[in-house]
């Protein structure tokens, strides 16, 4: 099962891998949108998402970077895929109700993918930039 984006079978194929995997479902993440090589994750806040009640904590930020990625790659591969690697830039506090993940498929290979990540919180304001590599083996 190999999807290009936006059609109903490659929604439910994400919301699938997101409602399966109880990590997922504890850090309250959901699909917000999804297109073409593109899929929005969302992250609302919550006390224990948080450093002290109003900044979100650096670890669900990394997740919902990490998870966004493979969501990009998933589509393409037809199943959830392994993290081979995870780079996550800091840019600045991530507050507010939601952070929203926007996942780009950079490159989509044989054996090798390659996801960018942009976070923005609430206000469409760019808090954290990430890159993962991931397996194109679904597994």
């Amino acid at each position: 099962m190999r999807g290009r984006g936006g059609d109903a079978s490659s929604r439910i194929l994400i919301e699938s891998i997101l409602a399966g995997s109880e990590a997922i479902v504890a850090l309250g993440i959901t699909l917000e949108e999804l297109g073409e090589d593109t899929v929005v994750l969302r992250m609302t806040m919550r006390p224990d998402l948080t450093r002290d009640g109003t900044i979100y904590h650096g670890g669900p930020i990394a997740s919902l970077i990490d998870i966004a990625g493979d969501m990009a790659v998933a589509v393409r591969a037809g199943g959830g895929v392994p993290t081979i690697s995870l780079r996550v830039d800091y840019l600045r506090p991530c507050t507010g109700p939601r952070l929203l993940a926007t996942a780009r498929l950079r490159r989509y290979g044989r054996t090798i993918s390659v996801s960018d990540v942009d976070v923005r919180d609430d206000q469409g304001r760019l808090c954290v930039v990430g890159r993962g590599t991931y397996s194109s083996i679904v597994g």
